[in-house]
């Protein structure tokens, strides 16, 4: 940094101001230090600033099972709003979401400096983990339901259930059927309740929902081969875009036309769903919004001296609502012979 001062002839405060993006030095000024920099092909020492600021400028983000279209997506909006801010992020990938091995990996965290942790917490014991991290360790859940004490950043999972139900039950149809995904997951908690909500709010039946291992394309094609020998089924709600994938191919297999014979409607919108057969209506959830959210809501806990922002010590409880998007996989039922179970 000495040495770009020198060159440009300015003091290394100017230096650091322009390497930080400060507003308050000339344009004039701004172009001669960068051009000293691209000279010398300085690169600022991450150790260095370290040592001298007291700031790791490293977040810890803690994931479970990344191969997951969620998790995946979400780690990605964390590393690029992570970006933003000129901070690297480091993961700890745990094999499950119990409570040893989300403590486990907040210590492993704490120990590299990481200035606040990110935690990609879907199920039930990943969330009563948290509960039993010191106070002192900035914290963020997402994608941890709507109702956990932590600070979080959730999508509305029962508004968005409530829009898929309430949309086939608008074009006639006379009940909606559910396949479930795992009960110790919070999104399928929280989905299988707002698709609840929405039938009784109408009067319509409450089919028994059809619970879900997980959330894979297998699990809704073996659903969906017991749903095709069910005359009475004329629309499904799945709670995710995997388990409607299997459910058409088993319908598909069977005979039973999409949406003509039964309307089916996904949850997630995953970049794939408008190529299925039939393109699939599905509620659309922003998973890279998610994890930008939760990496500001993080700094704004921890504070960020070079952008401004004072440490809040807030719990923000951010909720994203979701949208539906409507393709070809719905449609009126051609009639009402359902049975109500």
């Amino acid at each position: 940094m000495a040495d770009v001062a020198r060159i440009a002839g300015v003091s290394h405060q100017t230096v650091s101001r322009v390497l930080n993006d400060h507003p308050n030095v000339r344009d004039r000024t701004r172009e001669r230090v960068l051009a000293a920099v691209r000279e010398l092909g300085y690169r600022p020492n991450a150790a260095a600033r370290t040592l001298a600021t007291r700031r790791t400028r490293t977040l810890g983000v803690i994931s479970f099972n990344t191969t997951l279209y969620g998790p995946a997506c979400m780690l990605y909006g964390i590393e690029q709003a992570a970006r933003e801010y000129d901070y690297f992020v480091t993961v700890a990938a745990v094999g499950t979401l119990d409570r040893r091995s989300v403590l486990d990996a907040v210590d492993r965290l704490r120990n590299q400096g990481v200035a606040g942790i990110v935690v990609i917490a879907p199920q039930t014991a990943a969330v009563g983990a948290l509960a039993n991290v010191p106070k002192d360790v900035p914290l963020v859940a997402v994608g941890c339901g709507t109702h956990t004490a932590l600070a979080s950043v959730a999508v509305d999972n029962e508004a968005g259930a409530e829009l898929a139900t309430s949309y086939l039950l608008d074009l006639g149809h006379r009940t909606v059927h559910h396949v479930l995904g795992p009960r110790t997951w919070l999104d399928a908690q929280e989905r299988e309740a707002g698709w609840r909500a929405a039938l009784e709010k109408r009067g319509a039946p409450v089919p028994e929902p059809l619970a879900g291992a997980d959330w894979t394309a297998r699990t809704g094609y073996e659903h969906g081969r017991r749903i095709a020998d069910d005359p009475g089924v004329t629309a499904v709600f799945c709670a995710n875009d995997h388990m409607a994938l299997g459910l058409l191919r088993a319908l598909q297999q069977a005979g039973r036309r999409v949406p003509e014979d039964i309307s089916v409607v996904g949850f997630d919108d995953m970049a794939e769903t408008e190529y299925f057969g039939p393109s699939l209506t599905t509620v659309r959830q922003d998973f890279d919004e998610l994890g930008r959210r939760a990496l500001h809501a993080l700094i704004e806990i921890v504070g960020e001296p070079d952008s401004g922002i004072p440490a809040s010590g807030r719990r923000p409880h951010i909720v994203i609502p979701p949208s539906l998007v409507v393709r070809a996989s719905a449609t009126r039922p051609r009639h009402r012979t359902e049975s109500p179970t």
